[in-house]
């Protein structure tokens, strides 16, 4: 038994230095569980597993508002220039940058695909490990902390108008009506409600703060479950091969390294120092699979297809958290040698 526990441990240790924890794999598991017990998952009820999911969004959005201070917010206003870069880089250049591709290459065929890659385009970038990847490189960890919150908050708004520029030409169905409703009723009207209480419960949230994101990460599961079930269930994945997957996870990775060469650019071009040129790199190009798994309640509530428009945030989440740790820890080394040889 010690001899599997070691090689977990050694296994465990090599996975983490490229991203790959233990949330990553239980996301799989998921997925795998979906398409060997569907029914579970597509049962309706006020105590079905839909329903659940859908209040545990709720929650999500009331615990992030609790957590965000306003004074914080506003103490972080000073150093605009890097936070320009990152919000026009995460809700502008992604966007626009993916409606270029879809006018180019058109979307019959692999809509879903295209629908999903343009809603990751749409998110928020992500702020656990938006910070801890700036962290390890080096940055400026005040102005990520500042960025990847704003970013979540902006996003509550910005996302939703996005997609319902994209769903309005769909040819999926989308209710966009619904899809407001649904957003004031599950997002908006909790996030507000946090942010009034936060003077009051604020301490509280952030003293629970580890608690609060398992909970976050048990309920991301579950849509993600249920999602697919759906999915499976009505056999949306038979018209795509591994192949097709294969080249997905090809344009997810390419669309990364794309966005953060431009920023890069970018932040040569402002003259950012070491520390925010690190921070405009790591906020700008990540996404948030949080905001993108429990919005999708909300925008897609009743598709088929969910798991589908799922499938490139999760991939994008699972490349961009391999990818940003290598060029962390590579930040990191090179700044160590230098050190040195000062």
């Amino acid at each position: 038994m010690s001899k599997y526990f070691i090689l977990w441990k050694r296994v465990r240790s090599q996975a983490l230095k490229f991203g790959l924890d233990w949330f990553i794999l239980a996301i799989i598991g998921m997925i795998i569980l979906a398409s060997i017990w569907p029914r579970v998952g597509i049962q309706n009820g006020t105590f079905s597993l839909k329903s659940i999911a859908g209040y545990g969004v709720s929650l999500i959005f009331f615990f992030y508002g609790l957590r965000l201070s306003p004074q914080k917010l506003r103490e972080g206003l000073s150093n605009w220039r890097l936070h320009t870069v990152v919000q026009l880089s995460t809700f502008l250049l992604f966007p626009v940058l993916l409606l270029i591709l879809m006018r180019i290459f058109g979307t019959k065929g692999n809509e879903l695909f295209w629908l999903g890659a343009f809603y990751v385009a749409a998110l928020p970038s992500t702020v656990s490990s938006s910070v801890v990847m700036v962290s390890i490189a080096g940055g400026n960890i005040p102005a990520a902390i500042f960025n990847a919150s704003i970013s979540a908050l902006i996003g509550v708004f910005i996302t939703p108008l996005w997609m319902g520029i994209v769903l309005a030409t769909s040819s999926q169905g989308f209710d966009l009506t619904d899809v407001v409703i649904k957003l004031i009723i599950q997002v908006l009207v909790p996030v507000s409600l946090g942010i009034i209480l936060h003077f009051k419960f604020g301490v509280f949230a952030d003293k629970h703060r580890k608690k609060m994101r398992y909970f976050d990460q048990c309920v991301i599961l579950l849509i993600i479950f249920t999602a697919f079930c759906e999915s499976f269930a009505k056999n949306m994945f038979s018209e795509h091969s591994v192949f097709d997957i294969l080249i997905l996870g090809l344009c997810m990775i390419a669309l990364f390294f794309f966005v953060y060469g431009i920023i890069s650019v970018i932040s040569k071009f402002m003259h950012f120092n070491r520390e925010d040129n690190i921070t405009a790199v790591f906020c700008g190009s990540k996404k948030s699979l949080v905001h993108g798994t429990v919005m999708s309640k909300v925008l897609f509530p009743n598709a088929a297809a969910a798991g589908i428009i799922l499938l490139p945030l999760m991939i994008y989440h699972a490349l961009q958290l391999m990818a940003a740790s290598i060029i962390a820890q590579s930040m990191a080394r090179k700044e160590g040698l230098k050190g040195e040889g000062e």
